[in-house]
């Protein structure tokens, strides 16, 4: 976004749908594990984006959410940006007929084509926003869904898991990062191919066939001693 000024209207949408006494828990749980509660809002505010426009939205469209933490309330919002015909390059007859994809790859110098669910001209956007300025925002509120809390709680739940991946696979990286090199203990857990999966607790080791000592036979659940590298 540029330094440009963005425009909201004043009607707002509002979403009765996430139980704030749960959001708080879960943020303060991922606090413990090193992630912040500014990074989780985030994350579930766009993954609310994209999911009710993948529902209700068009091709194009910039969708926006907003959860208020004193309420536990989403709102969605539309964006489009103030351009005039420096900026963007208007379709010929020809393209007209073609519709273009939503993130079209541009060559060196040309243009992105105009679309009308995310720029608005300079002129038209004067007409709702006397001081609009170029390569501002302009922000039109969406009208809510009825059937949309059920689509907005199972996609929080999706951002919950995969940030608690995200965040054990650091925990796990920082806690065997540092012992690389040395020896660490754990149990066969099951052998593949020639390899052997060693459980190490939080993680699973592999000592592949051609690291292994000639001869060395191993049974589930053996406990080994093998070097970290």
């Amino acid at each position: 976004m540029s330094a440009a000024r963005t425009f909201l209207f004043k009607k707002t949408y509002t979403f009765h749908m996430l139980d704030l006494k749960t959001i708080h828990a879960v943020l303060g749980e991922f606090e413990d594990r090193g992630i912040s509660r500014d990074t989780m809002i985030e994350a579930i505010e766009a993954a609310m984006a994209t999911a009710y426009k993948k529902e209700y939205g068009k091709r194009g469209q910039v969708v926006r959410a907003k959860l208020d933490m004193n309420t536990g309330t989403l709102s969605f919002e539309q964006v489009k940006t103030v351009v005039d015909d420096t900026m963007v390059r208007f379709p010929d007859e020809d393209e007209e007929e073609h519709p273009h994809k939503e993130h079209e790859e541009l060559s060196e110098g040309e243009l992105p084509r105009y679309d009308a669910e995310k720029h608005i001209l300079l002129e038209d956007a004067r007409r709702i926003k006397r001081d609009a300025e170029l390569d501002s925002e302009l922000i039109f509120p969406l009208e809510p869904q009825d059937d949309f809390g059920r689509i907005a709680a199972q996609t929080a739940k999706q951002v919950v898991i995969q940030k608690i991946r995200e965040a054990e696979k650091l925990s796990i990286l920082d806690e065997f990062g540092g012992k690389r090199g040395e020896i660490v203990s754990g149990s066969v857990q099951r052998m593949e191919r020639g390899s052997i999966d060693v459980d190490l607790g939080r993680a699973t080791g592999v000592i592949p066939y051609e690291e292994q000592i000639p001869g060395e036979r191993f049974r589930p659940l053996e406990r080994i001693r093998s070097y970290l590298g």
